[in-house]
C-alpha cells in the first residue's frame, strides 16, 4: 500500500477505536438503554458485519476463532458497557488502554521476556499513572466503574494475547475475529436475559439502539476490518505506538462532543500512562510490539 493510503486507513481505524468509548458513553448517559442491551446489540451487529465481510472474501468464519477467545471478547464488551454507566469517555479509554498494555506486557515478563532498564522505568511509570488516577479524591473516577473498566482491559489483553498464540493458527485475522464475535453472541443474549429483572426502568429506544448498532457495526466491525488492512502497511512497532493516540483522541472528542470535563488529574495520569507505555514499546523488539 502507498504511505498515503496507509495513513488514511490508520487514522480511520484509530477514530473508530475512540468512537467505541464515545458511542457507549453517550448511549448510557443520554438514552434509556441499559448496559446489557447495549452489549447484546453491539456484539450481535458486530458479528453480522464481520460475517458479511468474511463471506464476501469467501472465507469460512464458522471454523475460525475459539470459545475461550469468544468468552474473553464477551467479558471485555460487558465490563466495558457497565463501566461507562459512571465513567467519562476519556477516563474509561485511559483505564482500558492502560490495563490492556499492562496485562500484555506483564504476561510477557511472566513468560520470561526480558525488559531493558528503560522499559522497567516505563512500566513502573505507567502503573503509577493508573494508581494515581484511581486514588481517592474529588476528581477520582467512581471505584466500581474504574474496576469494571480495568477488568475490561484485562479481558481485552487476554483476547489479544490469544490472538497472537492460541488463535494464531486460525489463518485470516478477520475470519478469526468474526468467529469469536459469533461465539460471543449467545453469551451476550444470556446476559441480556439475566439482567432483565434488574433493569425494570430501562428501555431500548431508537437513539440508544442507534448508538449500539453504530458501535457494533461501524466502530467495531468495520473498524477492525480497516485496522487489519492498515496493518499491512505498518511496521509492528508503529502499529503499537500509534494506538497511544486513542485515549488522547477520546479525551478531546469527549470534551467537544459530550461536554466532559478535562481534569488535571486525568491529564497527569494520561501523560504518565502513555509516556510509560511508549518507553516500553519503542525499545521492544518489533515482533513483540504488535497488539
Amino acid at each position: 500500500m502507498s504511505p498515503i493510503r496507509t495513513a488514511l486507513l490508520t487514522a480511520l481505524a484509530l477514530a473508530a477505536f475512540a468512537g467505541n468509548s464515545l458511542l457507549c458513553r453517550a448511549a448510557l448517559r443520554d438514552t434509556p438503554i441499559d448496559a446489557a442491551s447495549f452489549t447484546a446489540i453491539r456484539i450481535a451487529s458486530g458479528a453480522l458485519v464481520l460475517w458479511l465481510l468474511v463471506r464476501f472474501r469467501s472465507a469460512r468464519p464458522s471454523r475460525a476463532g475459539s470459545w475461550p477467545s469468544g468468552l474473553a471478547l464477551f467479558a471485555y464488551a460487558a465490563a466495558f458497557s457497565f463501566a461507562y454507566l459512571s465513567l467519562t469517555a476519556a477516563t474509561g479509554a485511559l483505564l482500558l488502554f492502560g490495563a490492556v498494555q499492562v496485562t500484555m506486557i506483564g504476561t510477557g515478563v511472566a513468560r520470561g521476556e526480558r525488559l531493558l532498564g528503560r522499559q522497567w522505568v516505563g512500566l513502573l511509570l505507567a502503573s503509577a499513572g493508573l494508581v494515581g488516577l484511581l486514588m481517592p479524591g474529588l476528581t477520582a473516577p467512581p471505584l466500581r466503574g474504574a474496576l469494571l473498566m480495568t477488568a475490561a482491559g484485562v479481558a481485552w489483553g487476554v483476547y489479544s494475547l490469544r490472538g497472537r498464540t492460541a488463535d494464531a493458527g486460525g489463518g485470516d485475522p478477520l475470519a478469526v475475529t468474526a468467529g469469536n464475535f459469533a461465539r460471543a453472541v449467545p453469551m451476550a443474549l444470556a446476559l441480556l436475559l439475566a439482567a432483565l429483572p434488574w433493569n425494570p426502568g430501562s428501555g431500548i429506544d431508537m437513539a440508544g439502539t442507534g448508538y449500539a448498532l453504530a458501535s457494533g457495526a461501524v466502530t467495531s466491525g468495520l473498524g477492525y476490518a480497516v485496522w487489519y488492512t492498515a496493518l499491512r502497511g505498518l511496521k509492528a512497532a508503529s502499529a503499537a505506538t500509534v494506538q497511544l493516540s486513542v485515549p488522547v483522541l477520546t479525551a478531546l472528542a469527549g470534551v467537544v462532543l459530550l461536554a466532559e470535563p478535562l481534569t488535571l488529574r486525568l491529564v497527569l495520569a494520561s501523560a504518565a500512562v502513555l509516556g510509560g507505555i511508549a518507553l516500553v514499546i519503542r525499545v521492544s523488539r518489533p515482533d513483540d510490539a504488535r497488539t
